[in-house]
């Protein structure tokens, strides 16, 4: 009876040590698969930010180029009209 008994024993924490590695390894699983989704989305929000200054730096030029047009048709400069092309909002 006692050869039984240190059987089951011996089965029953084999079994806990197996179950606890599967649930281990699934928690991994998901851990990893959330972690690399989270670095996929700083990367496309990192090339999102770097094209935003592109066109904000573009966007300056642009309206750069038309207050110098605009400076020598009217031949004087209003400082409104800077303060307004200036409010473009840096993300």
């Amino acid at each position: 009876m006692n050869e039984l008994t240190n059987g089951a024993i011996s089965m029953a924490s084999t079994g806990i040590i197996v179950i606890t590695i599967v649930i281990s390894l699934i928690a991994w699983f998901f851990v990893n698969r959330a972690s690399v989704r989270a670095n996929q989305q700083i990367q496309l929000l990192e090339s999102l930010l770097a094209e935003q200054k592109r066109q904000n730096q573009l966007l300056q030029r642009l309206t750069d180029g038309l207050i110098g047009e605009n400076q020598s048709t009217e031949g004087s400069s209003s400082g409104a009209n800077q303060d307004y092309t200036r409010l473009i909002p840096e993300r």
